[in-house]
């Protein structure tokens, strides 16, 4: 396909309706794009990827039925030649890794300019991968290998991001203890490590950490 001649048809993928549906009528207005399908959840995504052949799929990463990462990885496995660009209010890091590994070819933020949503989907379309804010250092460090999960959750080790992952849903440290098969007295040194690492003083601001690297969802 001729970018300069054709313009680009675009299947945007969201379940808030009045999001998708002003969306569509913004980006429509851009001479290089063509708006050729709406879809409401994942399943009615991957549906509409193989009936409408879009060039470039928006999609939302948080959809009823299955997420937009499964979504991606579906199409992405049947229609190799879509790209799917994520579009989302969720600025973490993991999310972002699991809709890349799946296929997606970038991602950027709901809040973003119409006209920056736009250029994004012209750049994936060329062969670019588009990644929003300050994640995108950090995201591609963990997709090539340069940097490690210890690095990416701040040092911490695997049992000490599974006792977050306890703290984070509301587990004291007896129930913790029990669940892990270690002493209360273990537990407590673990969580005394992990609020060291993390500069962090109680249970709450453990929880909000968690929340932020997708290791637990609220």
């Amino acid at each position: 396909m001729s970018v300069e001649t054709q313009a680009v048809s675009v299947l945007i993928a969201d379940d808030q309706t009045l999001f998708r549906s002003g969306l569509a009528r913004l980006l429509g207005e851009d001479p290089r794009l063509k708006i050729c399908g709406q879809a409401s959840d994942g399943n009615d995504a991957v549906a509409k990827a193989l009936a409408l052949k879009p060039d470039v799929i928006l999609m939302d990463l948080k959809m009823p039925g299955i997420d937009g990462v499964e979504a991606t990885a579906k199409i992405v496995a049947a229609q190799p030649e879509v790209k799917v660009l994520i579009l989302t209010t969720f600025d973490t890091d993991s999310y972002v890794i699991q809709a890349l590994r799946a296929g997606a070819r970038g991602y950027v933020l709901k809040d973003a300019e119409p006209s920056a949503i736009a250029s994004s989907i012209m750049a994936v379309l060329s062969g670019e991968r588009v990644m929003a804010g300050a994640v995108a250092s950090r995201v591609l460090d963990m997709l090539t290998g340069a940097s490690t999960p210890k690095e990416f959750y701040d040092g911490l080790t695997a049992r000490e991001i599974e006792i977050l992952k306890l703290i984070a849903t509301g587990k004291p440290n007896k129930q913790i203890a029990y669940t892990l098969k270690i002493s209360e007295k273990t537990v407590r040194n673990h969580i005394s490590h992990i609020y060291e690492k993390l500069e962090i003083y109680d249970r709450a601001q453990a929880v909000l950490y968690a929340v932020r690297k997708a290791l637990v969802e609220l």
